[in-house]
């Protein structure tokens, strides 16, 4: 390769195999000490694949892995972690039952003996205390216990701690998905100051603004394949998603809201605890309504309740304050948690929300399951050769597909979205985007809980959260990152 000798880690002409699906189709990549590489693809193109095969937890069926110019034969996970190789996976690899300092332990053979946990303790806290300041973990926390975001600050630090071993390069996959914009920028902030302490960081993210303002040099996969390298300061936007064989034609179908009358039947109805301007949500028929703030100050609590409300045909813990008139399907973004059930094919974990529908007597009709699964499939482009696969046989981002299939192809008439672009390509977005637009226009009721607060431009009004109540209404005109952000940190009594 013409970086080898300047590389530290080179990638020559690997393969990797999933049955007949060509996960990486002879790749090569290299990386240099002390240089952020950002990888950009649309899912399915191999990059999580890819970094798998780097991290040890995947093996090559065909190539070459050198590092510091020598080829490994017998690579795996203690290895690549004996070279100074960390990995934080798109999908979460914490332990739920130990608590942050113990998950800290394992990886770490170096802390061992007398007061190991307060050592673990002071390990974990100082390096969360670097990168997220004002994050409130604490060592002795429970991670099933912490939300998404803060089960993300925890791996994330986790990453970048050292005991007796290197550290030379980590690999960030989907690292800011669960996260706020302003907890994502002290993250990015703090890659780029360890990328000039001489660190190595490998950045996939579906947010191109990261990928553009963050990385020093930039790899676009399709297919199994890098298609295209080059610095960071030769792509834009357009560059990148042409690159990626984006859809840029579907950016036509955001453009304006939906606009419906005034009169339109109401919905769902919440008054918040708190006394800001906007204290009372309310979602009319058709309408798109976007939950904005600092990650875990309510939204997804609020969304849940709503579900619960719906699904029992009750008030959820908003109490006499809170009215859902219709049914509600909810596309979760902590798939592997709350979405997916893995043991189940494809099919099945589309068809779960539509049982009623499939019925025929008694019993599920395969048949009908099998129709409504395969009209989803081709309506919103889940990748797969074979509806009856297993649901983890899909990548992050068509496993996401599938829920909102789920979502989508019931009945419900409200559909409550957990921030649930999570891992999820700008292409397919788009395509996600317009449907949601189009569900919208035939009636559906949208409740969208994003952290990315480009997403918000789609909705027809915002609601700001804090400490669990709404502290701001933004119609879509007056929407603005500094708006959200301002409002996000002022005072519940502004």
């Amino acid at each position: 390769m013409s970086e080898s000798k300047s590389s530290i880690i080179e990638l020559d002409g690997v393969e990797r195999h999933f049955g007949a699906v060509r996960a990486l189709d002879g790749i090569d990549f290299a990386i240099r000490a002390g240089e952020c590489v950002g990888l950009v693809g649309h899912n399915g193109a191999g990059k999580s694949t890819l970094m798998h095969v780097l991290a040890g937890t995947g093996i090559a069926d065909r190539g070459e892995i050198r590092i510091g110019g020598t080829t490994e034969s017998a690579y795996s996970v203690q290895r690549a972690h004996a070279l100074g190789i960390r990995c934080v996976f798109q999908e979460l690899s914490l332990c739920p039952n130990l608590t942050v300092a113990e998950n800290t332990r394992i990886g770490h053979a170096a802390l061992k003996g007398w007061r190991w946990n307060r050592r673990a303790a002071d390990l974990i806290m100082a390096q969360l205390d670097e990168i997220f300041p004002g994050h409130g973990v604490l060592a002795g926390d429970v991670v099933g216990d912490l939300s998404i975001a803060r089960r993300q600050m925890v791996e994330v630090a986790r990453a970048f701690t050292v005991t007796d071993e290197p550290l030379r390069l980590v690999i960030l996959d989907e690292p800011t998905s669960a996260l706020d914009a302003h907890t994502a920028g002290q993250l990015l902030s703090f890659v780029r100051r360890k990328v000039g302490q001489g660190t190595s960081c490998i950045l996939i993210s579906h947010l191109l603004g990261e990928i553009l303002e963050t990385a020093d040099r930039i790899v676009v996969m399709r297919d199994g394949k890098a298609v295209a390298s080059d610095a960071a300061r030769s792509f834009d936007r357009d560059r990148l998603v042409a690159t990626m064989g984006g859809a840029r034609e579907l950016a036509e179908a955001l453009q304006g809201a939906t606009d419906r009358p005034a009169d339109a039947p109401l919905m769902v109805s919440v008054q918040s605890n708190g006394h800001g301007s906007g204290t009372q949500l309310i979602a009319r028929e058709g309408e798109i309504i976007g939950l904005a703030g600092l990650a875990g100050h309510g939204q997804t609590r609020l969304l849940l309740d709503l579900f619960e409300a719906a699904q029992h045909h009750r008030s959820g813990r908003h109490g006499a304050g809170t009215v859902v008139s219709a049914p509600a399907a909810l596309v979760a973004g902590d798939r592997q948690t709350d979405g997916i059930f893995p043991l189940w094919s494809i099919a099945d974990n589309i068809g779960v929300g539509s049982l009623k529908a499939l019925r025929r007597g008694w019993l599920i009709s395969a048949e009908r399951e099998r129709a409504l699964a395969a009209s989803w499939q081709q309506r919103i482009g889940i990748r797969t050769p074979d509806l009856d696969n297993n649901i983890l046989s899909l990548s992050g981002g068509n496993q996401q597909k599938a829920l909102f299939a789920r979502a989508l192809g019931s009945d419900a008439r409200i559909v409550l979205m957990d921030d649930p672009m999570r891992g999820v390509d700008v292409g397919t977005k788009l395509e996600i985007y317009a449907l949601i637009r189009d569900e919208a226009r035939r009636g559906r009721t949208f409740l969208w809980y994003t952290t990315e607060t480009d997403e918000l431009d789609n909705c027809d009004r915002v609601y700001v959260f804090r400490n669990g109540s709404i502290v701001a209404e933004l119609a879509r005109h007056e929407l603005t990152e500094e708006k959200v952000i301002q409002s996000s940190f002022a005072e519940s009594g502004m």
